[in-house]
């Protein structure tokens, strides 16, 4: 019987209908059917049904096998706005073969859920990069960073155990995947920002159409085009949930939002705390929560009420990557650009040899780039990933507290935990006489090889 089951199991996955557009470039949209009898639409409309009546959610399902979803979504959600309505229904997509700045673009949202492929599993040996100027002159400046990219790999390699011998007790496949994944930190910043990746965004279908509404504005034609084919997609999975009206007023306005407001290319500080709003008096309510809080456990969300800081730093594009998902904050979008140097950790971790390659290799970019004829907005896809950017980071007690602990560890890229830890000094310094306690590693500059057992292994 348990035979027959797994059969079973595994035709119903190899017939569903998943719903793929594909991409000019060469990726793909894929709107994930999970094959459930009860679709987001359904569950959806079973929700708004629930809310409106007593007669319990067996009459509910009556309804929805008598009339269906469809109309009911279409009338309620789409054209009489019931907009809560939609966030009762989720679904998943999944964006295939686009540049690292489509990705930011997606998850550049407070309510984003979902995951992006990490650059120490992907083969940048093959991996499309993403040339807007089409030509000749912009293909080599890609080139010249992967061919660098490739060729430096086993020296760091190679270097890194040197420096970091295996221990006695540590065993070789953890170790192994340690070295690497340091190697591709190190590497990753000599990747350019118009490199491809991959990731998912598991959305209700409220947050995917306002999500949409504005991305189909973006300055670079990759976003726009990624947020055609997956409006096209969730049309084709969700007729009822989709093809909102359109106000050319909120075109208009989205437009110029996205023009005027998305990107950031300020001057800004090595490091500095630009804004103190907590309210120190109503904070005191809160000293024991901040005194007892035990490891692994979060303060109360209402501790928001006290205010915000906000902080401005320096940082590459690599970890601002990984810190832009940290979505209980308010970041800005940078602008990729070089005029804030290149991070010399990423420098520092190179041997002498490679490291007068590098110098030289940067200047050699710098002026190809900068050469280049494409927008400020395009110039963004030739610059490597290790150039420094400005950031500016708005958040609550709440929300840093959780930040630092989680990105000051030994496991988080350098960089980023640099940042990680001065900004928990900050909020010893600031919050400490007032109870404020945080958990942090105390050996965060630590080679661990644990951090080779943090692989999510793919089942064969």
């Amino acid at each position: 019987m348990k035979k027959i089951k797994n059969l079973l199991w595994r035709l119903a996955f190899l017939f569903l209908e998943h719903t793929t557009v594909d991409l000019p470039g060469g990726g793909q949209v894929v709107v994930l059917n999970t094959g459930a009898l009860i679709g987001p639409e359904a569950e959806a409309m079973l929700q708004a049904l629930h809310s409106r009546s007593t007669g319990g959610i067996w009459a509910h399902l009556k309804a929805l096998v008598a009339r269906g979803a469809k109309k009911f979504m279409s009338t309620f959600y789409v054209g009489y706005g019931h907009k809560s309505i939609g966030d009762c229904g989720t679904t998943t997509i999944f964006i295939e073969g686009v540049s690292m700045l489509v990705a930011k673009a997606i998850q550049d949202w407070p309510l984003y859920s979902g995951q992006e492929a990490s650059t120490r599993y992907i083969d940048f040996a093959e991996q499309r990069f993403v040339n807007p100027a089409g030509n000749a002159e912009g293909k080599a400046v890609l080139e010249e960073w992967r061919s660098f990219y490739i060729s430096a790999i086993p020296e760091v390699v190679s270097a890194l155990k040197e420096r970091y011998p295996r221990q006695d007790g540590e065993k070789e496949s953890a170790y192994e995947k340690a070295i690497n994944a340091r190697a591709f930190d190190i590497m990753r910043g000599f990747l350019p920002a118009g490199a491809t990746t991959n990731l998912a965004w598991h959305t209700n279908l409220r947050q995917a159409a306002d999500k949409l509404m504005l991305l189909l504005h973006h300055p670079l034609l990759e976003v726009r085009q990624t947020a055609e084919a997956m409006e096209d997609a969730l049309n084709e999975a969700f007729p009822s949930s989709f093809g909102h009206k359109r106000y050319e007023a909120t075109e208009k306005y989205n437009e110029s939002l996205m023009r005027d407001y998305l990107y950031t290319d300020s001057s800004c500080p090595d490091f500095e705390v630009s804004d103190d709003s907590i309210d120190r008096s109503l904070l005191s309510e809160y000293r024991e929560a901040l005194e007892n809080r035990p490891q692994k456990t979060e303060l109360p969300k209402y501790i928001k009420e006290c205010g915000t800081l906000r902080f401005r730093f320096l940082l590459d594009f690599g970890s601002f990557r990984d810190i832009q998902r940290q979505r209980a904050v308010m970041q800005r979008m940078p602008l990729v650009v070089m005029n804030h140097g290149f991070n010399e950790w990423y420098m520092d971790e190179l041997t002498p040899d490679l490291r007068g390659r590098a110098e030289e290799l940067l200047k050699k970019q710098e002026r190809s780039i900068l050469a280049l004829d494409v927008s400020p907005e395009e110039r963004q896809y030739y610059v490597a990933m290790g150039y420094n950017l400005p950031n500016r980071l708005t958040g609550d007690l709440h929300a840093l507290s959780y930040l630092v602990e989680l990105r000051a560890t030994r496991f988080v890229h350098p960089t980023l935990r640099k940042r990680a830890r001065e900004m928990a000094a900050v909020l010893e310094k600031l919050f400490g006489e007032h109870g404020l306690v945080l958990h942090l590693d105390t050996e965060p500059d630590r080679f661990d090889v644990k951090r080779g057992e943090h692989d999510i292994i793919k089942i064969p």
